[in-house]
């Protein structure tokens, strides 16, 4: 898998804003920034809303997530460009979505909103209309999702690469300051688990770093790229984006993105935690 199976560039959308056979979607963290303006004909994806189940702590199953992309306006063929701001950090999520419910023809914008203002393109208020279409998603792909009793058979066995700040690892912190909606019952880490924030896979324009920039940053943390990896955060969005780059950047096969995370792993009773700071 190349680069460009994956990742467009901001020249690359500049000349595709106008062509109909691409949605263009904005998923971000901050979900009024899409409200004050975002890139041409893009349409919005609000996290919060659209990808959560609004009952369980779970995803919108099957039939939610071809509700939600018929209304707005993707078919099965559709080649959508997804961004967001913060180093594409809540698009790399809804990629995985994208991923998890069959829809192959996905790619993130190298940079995102960021790398976007950065170049001085332009940003409009205007909200485009989409024709409604008539999705199907296929059943969910567990091969990249992680669930908790997976994570404990992996403790000291395979790849568990944690992409939390280094307080969140060390147990100083539940969650980031600005992010308090959801937290564990308990601080640490998964034992034998490695700390690479996720941040740490962008360059300073919010582009991804070069495959062999990557390769170095896991190989310097002890990660084998040849063992099985489950990457964890808080509720599994920073994750989504180091699994982009382990799985969709560096083609490593078996990863798998632990959703539930630290919010789950760090509520449940009797497993093993660990605190301080990585070793």
């Amino acid at each position: 898998m190349s680069r460009s199976d994956v990742l467009v560039d901001a020249d690359w959308l500049q000349d595709h804003l106008d062509d109909p056979s691409i949605a263009i979607v904005e998923v971000d963290e901050d979900t009024s920034a899409y409200e004050k303006n975002h890139i041409k004909n893009a349409i919005r994806i609000d996290w919060t809303k659209d990808l959560q189940d609004p009952v369980r702590r779970d995803f919108v199953d099957q039939e939610g997530f071809e509700k939600l992309l018929s209304a707005k306006g993707i078919a099965n063929d559709t080649l959508v460009i997804l961004y967001g701001g913060n180093n594409n950090w809540f698009a790399s999520y809804a990629y995985w979505y994208f991923k998890l419910y069959g829809h192959e023809n996905v790619k993130l914008l190298d940079g995102g909103r960021k790398k976007w203002e950065l170049d001085a393109r332009e940003l409009v208020e205007e909200v485009p209309e989409r024709a409604a279409t008539d999705y199907k998603a296929k059943p969910q792909d567990t091969s990249i999702r992680a669930f908790r009793d997976e994570v404990v058979a992996a403790i000291g066995v395979q790849n568990i690469v944690d992409v939390r700040s280094p307080d969140e690892f060390s147990g100083k912190l539940l969650a980031p300051a600005h992010l308090p909606q959801e937290q564990s019952q308990r601080p640490g880490h998964v034992p034998s688990s490695r700390n690479i924030p996720w941040s740490k896979n962008a360059n300073d324009d919010g582009t991804f770093k070069s495959d062999e920039e990557l390769k170095a940053l896991y190989e310097a943390e002890q990660i084998d790229l040849s063992k099985d990896t489950i990457a964890l955060c808080r509720i599994g969005e920073r994750s989504a984006l180091s699994w982009f780059v382990l799985h969709e950047l560096l083609g490593v096969e078996n990863v798998k993105n632990y959703d539930g995370s630290w919010t789950e792993y760090g509520s449940l009773v009797g497993v093993p935690i660990a605190l301080g700071p990585a070793k």
